[in-house]
């Protein structure tokens, strides 16, 4: 039987991650005498260890045994807690994800880096070897240490604990690690052995007495056994030269196993037949010489909670059950079975809602995904910045998307170094303005009718209005006469190329990136609101759906089309009242909404349709609103709200302004949803030129490709 290892890779990389998360975040609150937070950071570093090992990922093996060492002996009490020290194991763990994502990609990871952080840990841990010089000359020379070289014997006792297998272990894997370090052969005991029909087949109830004939000493024996050192019972006992010819040693390890006769200390060796011997089929070495360009595409997986699991089972199990009595009923129906018809189709109704609603919920995952990487940005900011900050994080097990969450990750990074950079001062002039020498920054994530909102915060000196309005005249952005208000002045922070800053940083400051975050959070569907009080903080506002799968939406008529817009955007919707249109240079309509002039794009001539409903006072106007602006949209008719699925017009069509995709109502017919960004847009090039044929749409011809 041969045993192929990379099938178990992904698992083991899944895992390793985690345990590198757990390190960090570990790391950053770690105090000296917190044993405890210790040895989890040991244990999750030497799982590490032992699986790269088993996979043959010698680099991450080597280099995480120093990362291993130095932990072990901070667990031990033979050194203390310091700042300097965690520093040190932070970057460790960036190396250790360094190494294993090179690993997993089969390319060349950053030497530069990893060569300097070996250097920092070995001078690291030779700084404390010399204070211990007497211990570690009191080791060396110990009897457990071969003397030149020689080979010498251990009697290993192995006893596994019942359920090492349930754990991801194989006691197999074990012994090839022995027999790498010199020859061995392995006496199973069978006593423990329940009869056949009471056997678990997830259960160990062999142990092993093993003796290994090797160059290496004690201590490299007890590494093979460390990832399962709390699972076992384990003694290892070196054994005097005379009584080598008393030892058979096996030319081919793992190949024959000899069984202990309860009724005699004579050990005999008992041949095992080919097919049941153990061949353990490494990987090969994932890590090449050169950088290799990946050809397979990258696969996302999930983990879905057995709950949510069973409850989707349990849905289409009523599915089922709801189609088998409407098959029932359409097979000889008949008039008066129209009232279980009519029951039947309201039952497929709640039951298809629910599976949908089950479906969608195995797509959402804690935002405390998005939000784990940012304790230790803050971290490595803060002591660049030399400003002491601290991060407060709310609403982390808010529920999102895993596609909205992987997408909004550099965005909010961006808004977070921002924070530190430009929103918290330094020391002094937080003292001179009475407030406490430490900042904060708060992430907090929380639902909003169908919606997420994701809120950057801090308690720094807050937005100059008045420099940034200068700022924007400077870049000739505005006018100088421009009435701009608070969030419109605000917004001009996303304009491309546009910073306060009076000094370029390496953090932020280079005018690149905000007008960056904006598109981006609008690619989503969201957008992004910015308060702000001199003196007091910042505070940006991050409003997203919930998926990218599916939109609510609101339907309406424009001559003989449908179309849907995203209810996230719409302001409001209401009867035209002649008596507040203006008409402007160009013959641009504008509608007076309260304190605001909104203009008026007439979607029929928008995209070159053909109503009767050409007149303003027969029309409805939906306000809607993207990038702090607001326009009309003039439609005929409202129709229903409802959730519609999002199918893009990219694939099989091609990207249309204005239009952000296409849907698929219940009577079957195609139906656009509208980009209302890109609907701005066309109004701004609709007021200039009126050339409204170059922006009309051919909707038949996308109907054809949807």
């Amino acid at each position: 039987m041969s045993v192929d290892l990379s099938q178990f890779i992904p698992s083991f990389l899944e895992e390793s991650f985690e345990g590198l998360e757990l390190m960090e975040s570990s790391l950053l609150n770690l105090k000296a005498g917190d044993h405890e937070t210790i040895h989890s950071i040991f244990r999750a570093a030497h799982s590490i260890k032992g699986g790269a090992g088993t996979f043959g990922f010698d680099s991450v093996t080597k280099f995480t045994h120093l990362v291993e060492t130095l932990l072990d002996e901070m667990r031990d009490g033979r050194r203390e807690v310091v700042p300097k020290d965690i520093e040190i194991l932070l970057a460790s763990v960036d190396c250790m994800r360094l190494l294993i994502e090179a690993a997993r990609d089969e390319e060349d990871y950053d030497k530069e880096k990893v060569t300097q952080t070996t250097q920092q840990l070995s001078q690291t841990l030779a700084s404390n070897d010399s204070a211990s010089g007497d211990v570690k000359q009191a080791q060396t020379m110990s009897d457990d240490a071969p003397v030149d070289n020689e080979l010498s014997t251990y009697q290993i006792h192995f006893v596994p604990e019942h359920n090492l297998a349930k754990t991801g272990n194989d006691p197999l894997f074990l012994f090839n690690a022995l027999a790498d370090l010199g020859e061995l052969i392995t006496i199973a005991n069978t006593s423990e052995l329940p009869a056949l029909t009471d056997i678990d087949p997830q259960e160990l109830y062999l142990s092993w007495d093993l003796t290994l004939k090797t160059k290496a000493n004690k201590e490299e024996i007890y590494e093979v056994f460390e990832w399962v050192e709390d699972e076992c019972l384990l003694e290892i006992s070196q054994i005097e030269n005379q009584n080598q010819n008393q030892i058979q040693v096996k030319s081919q390890p793992l190949e024959q196993m000899a069984v202990a006769q309860q009724e005699s200390n004579v050990v005999e060796k008992i041949d095992i037949p080919q097919q049941s011997s153990v061949d353990i089929v490494k990987p090969s070495s994932p890590i090449k010489s050169k950088t290799k360009t990946k050809t397979k595409p990258e696969v996302s997986s999930i983990r879905v909670g057995v709950d949510k699991v069973d409850n989707l089972i349990n849905l289409v199990g009523e599915l089922v059950i709801t189609q088998s009595m409407l098959s029932e009923l359409g097979s000889d129906f008949q008039m008066n079975k129209i009232e279980r018809l009519t029951n039947g189709l309201e039952q497929l109704l709640q039951n298809t809602k629910e599976l949908q609603e089950s479906v969608m919920r195995i797509r959402m995952l804690p935002i405390s995904f998005a939000f784990n990487r940012f304790p230790r940005l803050v971290h490595d900011l803060s002591n660049k910045t030399g400003k002491e900050i601290e991060l407060v994080i709310k609403g982390e097990q808010t529920e999102l998307d895993k596609t909205v969450m992987e997408q909004i990750g550099d965005p909010l990074v961006h808004l977070v170094r921002n924070a530190v950079d430009h929103g918290i001062e330094p020391a002094d002039v937080r003292i001179a303005n009475g407030k406490s020498e430490k900042g904060t920054i708060s992430l907090d994530a929380y639902h909003q009718g169908g919606n997420i909102v994701i809120e950057i915060s801090d308690d720094g000196g807050g937005i100059n209005r008045q420099k940034v309005f200068a700022k924007a005249v400077e870049k000739g952005i505005i006018e100088p006469n421009s009435a701009l208000s608070d969030s419109q002045v605000f917004d001009l922070l996303f304009e491309p190329g546009f910073s306060t800053a009076d000094q370029v940083t390496d953090i932020s400051g280079r005018g690149v990136g905000m007008d960056v975050v904006k598109r981006n959070i609008q690619s989503l569907g969201g957008r992004i609101q910015v308060e702000s009080a001199v003196g007091e903080g910042s505070c940006f506002k991050v409003n997203l759906p919930l998926t990218l799968a599916i939109l609510d939406g609101q339907l309406v008529k424009v001559g003989s089309e449908t179309y849907i817009i995203p209810l996230i955007s719409i302001v409001e919707s209401l009867q035209v009242d002649t008596e507040l249109i203006n008409k402007v240079s160009g013959n641009m309509e504008l509608y007076r909404l309260r304190d605001e002039n909104v203009p008026i794009l007439p979607v029929y001539q928008l995209f070159g349709l053909t109503t009767k409903f050409t007149d303003l006072s027969d029309s409805l106007l939906v306000v809607v609103e993207a990038d702090g602006q607001k326009v009309g949209l003039m439609v005929d008719h409202l129709l229903a709200q409802q959730q519609v699925v999002i199918k893009g017009l990219k694939d099989n069509y091609q990207q249309v302004i204005g239009i952000s995709g296409a849907t698929i109502l219940g009577d079957g017919s195609v139906a656009m949803i509208l980009d209302i960004p890109g609907m701005i847009q066309m109004a701004l090039s609709y007021a200039q030129n009126k050339q409204l044929d170059n922006n009309a749409v051919n909707h038949s011809e996308i109907r054809e490709y949807s």
